[in-house]
């Protein structure tokens, strides 16, 4: 995924994009300004948080 890409799904509130980072689902917490990493936690009732590459997620289409 594109920095640029991940800061438009960040910044709409309401996105219902599908993003994964190593074939599960997650969401984006946050974008870093060093344009290569984000905070992301997984979808569902855990709310642990990690840093992972941007370049490493992926924008899931149906």
């Amino acid at each position: 995924m594109e920095w640029k890409r991940a800061k438009q799904i960040v910044s709409t509130p309401s996105s219902d994009v599908e993003v994964q980072f190593n074939g599960v689902s997650v969401w984006i917490d946050k974008v870093h300004n060093d344009g290569k990493t984000a905070t992301v936690h997984l979808r569902g009732p855990w709310e642990e948080r990690t840093e992972v590459g941007i370049a490493d997620l992926q924008e899931v289409t149906h």
